[in-house]
């Protein structure tokens, strides 16, 4: 056997495909989580969360966190019992046994990683020119946004170690630009130049009453928690993933909690809530206000690019891994399973996904005096917080289906609390979110709707294979690849 046939078949299931390779120890892990959750949120939405609520701009971040503790147990159950790529397709199915809501639910989490990913491009392209200086209309954004998820297309079909050696280079960054509008406020604040009596004080720009401006607020800032389950979609390319998701989760969210609280508390200390709340690169600004002098406040809206490039990154990878997991298990088309045989990457899963995405930011962008990156996000926390509420009532549905291994348990009253508030934060009445959030979700499962009856007629009219036998991850060879099983 020559050296390039045992390389491929080496690669390949026992189905004969080729299988994701397991790249990812608890390093690249916890960069990951941390780096997909750092980002867009908390770099681009901070000035829209004290629009909300004003100086109290922590309080949302705070129960955000909360709520993202809360399910994280949920996901960190599942996928150290269940460690496939499906993510919250394969929980609920495993739970329900229900393919259309299965499929929808898939469709859900893929389409707000589209979505985050294009709030993200938004946010790259508007710091992009805020950062040069340029006086730059409506529609020289968009193409700078649409150039710029054109470059994570490339890296993205480049392969999941390339991408998650970039993730490494701007988790770096853009944490560096997050402790860099601490330090420097801090100065500020150090100085007694900064009005520490907004931190407390509650304003909020409509008429809400208070309960409903915190809950508004809390929907938005929500989109600066997610990225903790995005890592559930790697289980596959994840080495030991039973032992190394507990410990490596918790301790990202928990990094990432803690700057956000410091982050929110010192903007709104050292810039005034309404311009806070007026500016699209809102860091900028508290870093321009503490620092007018200083040259370095000039890097922020580049450091901020990079922050959001690493969030659009992500999100891309994540959804198309799970379109590439759904449509192994049958649920889409089989043609979005493909493999590029020497990248090893879901290639056509990847195109798809960013087919979707250039349509998404060019329909959002195009609409006058839209807020485009807090539509965008809000839409994703819509979209995900509705997927978490059925994730956390599948726990406990799954609690009667036991397996042999040792995994983590979230016991029976954070699945419970971690249902009910999702679903509060997603009812309308209850979360004071603005009808186009339901608009844009509904029009991107509405695409999923129509793409699972193509499917099921495709289904129909052809036999289907026989599932892959189970297969379990050598420890000794760790970056070997496993055969993937379909769930259902």
């Amino acid at each position: 056997m020559s050296r390039t046939d045992a390389t491929s078949s080496a690669v390949q299931g026992s189905d004969g495909r080729p299988e994701l390779k397991r790249v990812m120890g608890p390093g690249l892990l916890l960069l990951f989580i941390v780096g997909d959750i750092l980002g867009t949120g908390i770099y681009a939405l901070t000035g829209q969360v004290a629009g909300e609520v004003g100086g109290a701009a922590w309080l949302p971040f705070v129960i955000a966190f909360a709520v993202a503790l809360v399910t994280a147990s949920s996901y960190l159950e599942l996928v150290t019992k269940y460690p496939q790529a499906a993510g919250a397709a394969l929980y609920v199915h495993k739970a329900f046994g229900k393919h259309f809501l299965t499929f929808l639910v898939g469709f859900a989490v893929m389409c707000s990683g589209i979505t985050s990913a294009s709030a993200a491009s938004r946010a790259f392209a508007a710091n992009l020119v805020t950062g040069f200086g340029i006086d730059a209309g409506n529609l020289l954004v968009l193409l700078i946004a649409l150039g710029f998820m054109c470059l994570v297309l490339l890296a993205n079909l480049r392969g999941a170690a390339e991408s998650l050696k970039a993730n490494v280079l701007l988790t770096a960054v853009e944490l560096s630009g997050l402790l860099l509008v601490i330090l420097i406020s801090g100065y500020f604040i150090a100085g007694g130049n900064a009005d520490f009596s907004r931190v407390v004080a509650f304003e909020s720009g409509s008429e809400k009453g208070v309960f409903l401006a915190v809950s508004t607020a809390t929907s938005l800032a929500f989109f600066a928690m997610v990225g903790f389950e995005d890592s559930v979609n790697m289980a596959e390319e994840t080495r030991n993933p039973t032992r190394v998701f507990p410990r490596v989760m918790f301790t990202g969210l928990g990094i990432t909690g803690l700057i956000y609280v410091l982050v929110s508390v010192c903007a709104v200390a050292v810039v005034p809530v309404g311009r806070l709340a007026s500016s699209e690169t809102p860091l900028a600004t508290v870093v321009r206000t503490a620092a007018p002098d200083f040259p370095i406040a000039d890097l922020l809206p580049f450091i901020s690019m990079f922050a959001v490039a690493n969030s659009a990154l992500i999100n891309m990878m994540m959804a198309s891994r799970l379109l590439y997991g759904m449509s192994r298990q049958g649920v889409l088309p089989p043609s979005l399973a493909k493999v590029h045989a020497v990248r090893r990457t879901p290639q056509v899963a990847i195109l798809f996904t960013t087919v979707i995405a250039f349509g998404l930011i060019t329909f959002v962008s195009l609409r006058p005096d839209s807020p485009v990156v807090a539509l965008l996000g809000g839409t994703t926390s819509l979209l995900l917080l509705t997927v978490f509420a059925v994730v956390n009532l599948s726990v406990l549905v799954l609690r009667r289906d036991t397996v042999d291994t040792h995994h983590f348990r979230a016991g029976r009253v954070l699945p419970a609390v971690g249902a009910l508030t999702c679903l509060y934060l997603v009812l309308p009445w209850s979360s004071g979110r603005p009808a186009d959030q339901y608009r844009i979700a509904g029009a991107l499962l509405l695409i999923g709707v129509v793409l699972w009856a193509v499917t099921w007629f495709i289904r129909r009219r052809t036999p289907v294979p026989d599932a892959v036998p189970d297969a379990v991850p050598d420890a000794d060879r760790p970056d070997e690849t496993v055969p993937h099983t379909p769930p259902w």
